[in-house]
């Protein structure tokens, strides 16, 4: 296949462009800064320069695609939410979606498949609700923001194309996200919960987030939300009580959430409140996760580091 990737040299974009480009797939990477981009994958995928806001000769690299898989947006949790930063984070997601539908409206070869990320923060604020992709949307800067960023891409499907919004939980690996930045506590012996600890963390293992990108693409039948966490969500106090195991340190210091709401501002809500997701269509259509459990994904990532 012929498979577009936006964000393709982030976190998720990378590897996955790598394992696409294993697999045999032909692989071209839309990148503000492809001089830069492409000896990270060397000649197997081809960098094209677009900047995400304006039309330009990128657009022809959509012409007899299969696939455009569109991660791009700024990270979300490497600021605090002030008004700018806001904007930044739904301009570099909405913009960028609508920019890609558009092109797609002017292709006289359309790709049948369209892959869009969004959050479970579309979610909102949950209590022990087990939420699966029927759930009603939130309240919230991130419910509105995937609200937006999931309609833009929703308007690919008048064209034909099959739209999946990949309503991401928390993305664990060590070499990004949000577990590099909770290792360090823990190796210092002063690991713990964010409190109040019940709150429910919606987690997935890098593998089984590409793994289930790959699956998507390949599936014809799933379209529409897909929530992209493991079976087996945890409280923070589980997921906290799980990793110091992993690490053998102890897991009982914990960081009060009024602390994280001076540093952090709104921000801190990510890591205070959570939602229970259920990745009820990926189970229900036959995507078979490499780790359903936290322990052994964590032990996966974690040995020997």
């Amino acid at each position: 296949m012929h498979i577009v990737v936006t964000g393709g040299t982030g976190f998720i974009g990378r590897p996955l462009c790598l394992s696409l480009s294993a697999e045999g797939h032909t692989v071209t990477v839309l990148t503000r800064r492809p001089v830069e981009a492409q000896p990270m994958f060397g000649p197997a995928v081809t960098a094209v320069e677009w900047n995400g806001r304006e039309v330009g000769s990128w657009e022809q690299s959509l012409e007899g695609a299969d696939a455009i898989i569109n991660l791009a947006g700024a990270p979300i949790a490497d600021a605090r939410w002030t008004t700018a930063r806001k904007r930044l984070l739904t301009d570099s997601r909405v913009l960028s979606t609508r920019l890609l539908v558009e092109a797609l409206s002017r292709r006289s070869s359309r790709p049948p498949t369209f892959i869009s990320a969004s959050g479970i923060g579309y979610y909102g604020a949950s209590d022990d609700r087990v939420l699966d992709e029927g759930a009603a949307r939130g309240e919230g800067f991130l419910a509105d923001l995937c609200l937006e960023w999931e309609a833009a891409a929703l308007r690919a499907a008048q064209f034909g194309t099959r739209v999946v919004l990949l309503r991401t939980g928390m993305v664990l690996e060590q070499d990004g996200g949000a577990l590099p930045k909770m290792l360090l506590p823990f190796r210092l012996f002063a690991g713990g919960p964010i409190m109040p600890g019940t709150q429910w963390v919606s987690w997935i293992h890098r593998r089984d987030h590409i793994g289930l990108i790959r699956w998507a693409v390949k599936t014809s039948a799933v379209t529409g939300p897909l929530n992209a966490v493991a079976p087996s969500p945890v409280t923070m106090s589980e997921f906290s009580e799980t990793l110091g195991k992993v690490l053998h340190r102890p897991s009982w210091f914990p960081v009060p959430g009024v602390a994280l709401s001076v540093a952090l501002g709104e921000l801190g809500t990510l890591m205070t409140t959570g939602q229970r997701v259920s990745p009820a269509k990926a189970l229900s259509d036959g995507y078979v996760f490499q780790y359903p459990t936290l322990e052994p994904a964590l032990q996966s990532i974690l040995a020997n580091k």
